[in-house]
């Protein structure tokens, strides 16, 4: 039956069609508009937190980074100089450095994280709880501990790692202080302490691919191994793609680490390996409270954020490409 247009009917809602067909149901302007206000009410809380502690701090942040600080307080109007300064600023060359060579080299807990994610999710395999516990720990331990047990066990003198190396007839280097070495160091506890989280995010990954998949790939004559690479690599690229992008992101914002195992100030730079272990966070920190010129740290940290935006739209986009060819 066709309503066909009369008084009432953008009152009652009721839009006629305009070939004579099927009315359609448009529901008032009024109660459209009450709708978005109770939505934008009920947002209106996490909003407020976001803009106070999240979008004032950036923006604060920014108009500090044209400005230069005195030793007692107070700023004024410097426009690019702090900028100018970064460019000729051979220690942040050397700290962005460190922190792009640390955040590749992290990368390598993504692989790990895939590999020991498929051999926990294997059927029948027992202690699949014990062993997701055991590879969590570091993740839901507070970093700044796991910083002085590592500290301890990196110990040239009486360190676990080095002792273990005595036993075999090596000679392990003072793994913090040896300019050749720190980084990696760093870096083991670094995937160390991030391979658990990778690892559970992977484990529900491969539990939503759907069984009759790998049913199919069996029938077809593949073996688990055929199996990993044809079905479950292809499947989990979405989850690959968000474990490397908050990856890249924590890896470019490292401070509590080389903070704790490295030290800061004065103290940390009679270490020799300091200029191969320093981030830019680290110098960040060291310019804003340590020498107080949070001019030029406000204008750290936004280069830093700058690099995060650009190297994250570049995984995006290498991302959509990956899915169009796919």
């Amino acid at each position: 039956m066709t309503i066909t247009s009369r008084p009432g009917a953008r009152r009652t809602g009721y839009q006629p069609s305009p070939g004579g067909g099927r009315a359609t149901w448009r529901r008032p302007r009024r109660d459209r508009v009450v709708e978005a206000l109770w939505g934008y009410a009920f947002i209106a809380p996490l909003g407020l937190g976001l803009a106070v502690f999240y979008l004032w701090p950036v923006l604060q942040t920014a108009y500090f980074s044209f400005t230069a600080w005195g030793a007692f307080g107070g700023h004024s109007w410097s426009g690019l100089d702090n900028y100018r300064q970064l460019l000729h600023d051979h220690e942040f060359g050397q700290a962005l450095v460190n922190t792009l060579a640390y955040t590749a080299l992290g990368l390598v807990s993504i692989p790990l994280a895939i590999v020991f994610a498929a051999l926990l999710d294997r059927p029948g395999l027992r202690g699949t709880g014990a062993y997701r516990t055991l590879f969590f720990l570091p993740v839901v331990t507070m970093p700044v501990a796991v910083a002085m047990v590592w500290r301890w066990l990196y110990n040239g003198d009486y360190g676990l790692v080095n002792y273990l190396l005595s036993l075999v007839g090596l000679k392990g280097p003072h793994w913090v202080s040896d300019p050749r070495v720190a980084l990696f160091a760093l870096v083991v506890v670094g995937v160390w302490s991030s391979i658990g989280y990778n690892l559970v995010i992977f484990l529900a990954g491969m539990q939503g691919i759907p069984k009759e998949y790998y049913e199919a790939a069996e029938i077809d004559g593949a073996g688990p191994v055929r199996q990993f690479f044809s079905v479950t690599l292809p499947l989990l690229s979405p989850t690959a793609f968000f474990v490397s992008v908050i990856s890249v992101i924590g890896s470019l914002q490292l401070f509590d680490l080389v903070y704790v195992m490295a030290g800061s100030g004065a103290a940390a730079r009679s270490n020799p390996a300091f200029p191969r272990l320093e981030t830019v966070v680290q110098l960040f920190y060291d310019r804003a409270f340590v020498t107080n010129d949070r001019g030029y740290a406000a204008a750290i940290v936004m280069v830093l954020l700058l690099i995060i935006v650009v190297l994250t739209a570049i995984q995006f986009r290498l991302q959509r490409r990956w899915v169009h060819y796919g």
